[in-house]
């Protein structure tokens, strides 16, 4: 399924962009600094479901709309009546709307700006990479509210930074700078400077893009199993992978054009 023309609305809360191998989730509420809403829950999915079966999308990148923020968190206008206990954990069951990352075999990058916060950070906790602007804030703040991360902040977070580290900003809530950030672990990359942010993620996302695709979806493949099994499993798995690389096209087109000294022209065959 490709997609045609190069924007498509996903809904009002989501819109997926194209540029040449790169596909992009938008989060499309400025003015609540995209807070988090059923729109995005149900958008979100949609749109890493239109970009994986995609076969010209080599790398996603989830980024958010104006000036203010990647994602301030769940919307406290989206008011509830009272739930139990029991009710709270089946509306929450039916949603578990993060989790689509999982299932992505792309490459997924997070370009995050402004505010990153609760739900938020929990939605970049999920991406690949995380590459920040300079003015970017993180925050798990839930516990000051009587509550506890609820979109895999608890798991993911100490599966990205020191487990001592996780715990220190589950339990304080207090902000990050993207200095703090880079030097825990929480992001990878920080961008020159803030106006500057989407251009690099742009530059970067597209070298990804570059390399043979079915490499990347395999090394991704490896690397988050790497958090799941014991080494022994993790090593046979690696073996298995790289022996299904070697006779591909990629892999002979990779060695070919080094010897020839030219661009390689991958297939993902």
């Amino acid at each position: 399924m490709t997609i045609t023309p190069s924007e498509q609305v996903i809904n009002e809360a989501v819109r997926v962009e194209c540029d040449a191998r790169v596909g992009w989730v938008v989060l499309t509420r400025p003015n609540q600094i995209n807070a988090i809403n059923d729109a995005i829950r149900l958008g979100v999915p949609q749109a890493l479901a239109l970009l994986e079966q995609d076969p010209e999308i080599r790398v996603i990148v989830i980024r958010g709309e104006g000036e203010r923020g990647f994602c301030a968190g769940a919307d406290i206008k989206e008011r509830r009546g009272p739930e139990s206990s029991l009710q709270v954990r089946q509306r929450m069951e039916k949603v578990r709307w993060i989790e689509a990352l999982d299932g992505v075999a792309k490459p997924v990058i997070a370009a995050i700006h402004g505010y990153c916060m609760g739900g938020g950070l929990e939605l970049a906790l999920a991406c690949d990479i995380r590459f920040a602007a300079p003015n970017a804030v993180f925050a798990l703040p839930e516990t000051g509210l009587g509550l506890i991360p609820g979109g895999g902040g608890t798991q993911r977070l100490s599966r990205v930074v020191a487990p001592g580290q996780a715990l220190d900003m589950l339990l304080s809530g207090d902000r990050m700078n993207a200095e703090q950030a880079q030097r825990i672990g929480l992001v990878s990359r920080v961008a020159t400077d803030t106006l500057s942010l989407l251009e690099e993620v742009t530059a970067f996302a597209r070298r990804i893009a570059g390399k043979p695709p079915t490499a990347s979806a395999f090394v991704k493949q490896a690397a988050r199993a790497a958090l799941e099994l014991d080494l022994k499993s993790g090593l046979n798995l690696e073996l298995d992978l790289f022996a299904l690389l070697a006779p591909t096209h990629d892999a002979r087109e990779a060695a070919q054009a080094f010897s020839e000294r030219r661009e390689p022209r991958f297939t993902g065959e």
